[in-house]
């Protein structure tokens, strides 16, 4: 999911409740005492700045870490993805110099976001991706273009990804969650609860936040060579294997999974027996 709020409302306060936290720190923010403290006392693991938690490429190989091999986490949380977006966008757009124009200086930021949700659609566990707030624009009442509340810093198709995203606020000395987008049942559009783990569990399940999680297995490496060995026989079109790895949400045949390849497999023989 994803959760977005002005600073101070208990955006990380709260996302440290979830078990076994693999906390993502881009700000280096949550390296406080009182919160690696919370963090360790839930079975947490940190990861900050120096550890590379604002190298894009390096936060995709911890998830492809998490969803391939065994480990004792039952929750990945990127604190904050737009921290993490933003940075990404801005060393492109220093790179491109004068030649940045119609949003090129994002590109590479948006495509690193897709590899990300990749595997994140892969991984057994819960995510949360916490991201800033900005002001959110549109027509009001008048016809006139105005502030017409807050909405997430980051990239814009990131809530259509995912299965929910909550806007966290204060309430007088309440912190409160509103429903801003929903899959989930527990959670009707533009509903407001009380913004801690233990409502958020009772919403969803807490049998389903607190299992352990199943790893992926990936195809082998003599899947991988036979998938290569066919298709150096076999015609087949770059647009329908650029369709076989977006379906599967992989970037090259070594991150299919054993299914996945399998079937990839049957095909190509059924090609090649033709």
């Amino acid at each position: 999911m994803l959760i977005f709020g002005k600073p101070g409302v208990g955006k990380t306060w709260g996302a440290l409740d979830f078990p076994s936290c693999y906390y993502i720190d881009t700000e280096g923010g949550a390296d406080l005492a009182h919160y690696t403290a919370k963090l360790a006392a839930s079975g947490g693991s940190y990861m900050g700045p120096d550890d590379g938690a604002l190298d894009f490429e390096t936060v995709i190989e911890q998830f492809a870490a998490l969803a391939t091999s065994p480990h004792r986490f039952q929750t990945v949380v990127v604190d904050s993805i737009s921290k993490l977006f933003n940075a990404t966008v801005a060393k492109e757009a220093e790179r491109l110099g004068d030649k940045d124009a119609f949003g090129a200086s994002k590109k590479p930021a948006v495509a690193f976001m897709r590899r990300l949700i990749a595997w994140t659609s892969r991984l057994d566990m819960n995510v949360l991706f916490i991201a800033h707030s900005k002001p959110e624009w549109g027509v009001d009442s008048k016809g006139e273009r105005s502030e017409i509340g807050q909405t997430f810093d980051c990239w814009d198709k990131l809530e259509y990804e995912l299965h929910l995203a909550l806007e966290i606020y204060k309430q007088g000395p309440t912190r409160k969650a509103k429903v801003r987008k929903s899959r989930l049942q527990g959670f009707p559009d533009a509903s407001a609860f009380e913004w801690s783990f233990t409502e958020f569990a009772t919403r969803y399940g807490a049998d389903i936040i607190g299992k352990a999680p199943v790893q992926v297995v990936l195809a082998t490496p003599e899947q991988v060579a036979e998938i290569e060995r066919l298709l150096s026989i076999v015609k087949v079109d770059e647009s329908d294997i650029e369709k076989w790895k977006t379906k599967a949400g992989a970037e090259s045949f070594t991150e299919f999974t054993t299914a996945q390849a399998a079937g990839i497999l049957t095909v190509l023989n059924k090609k090649l027996s033709k």
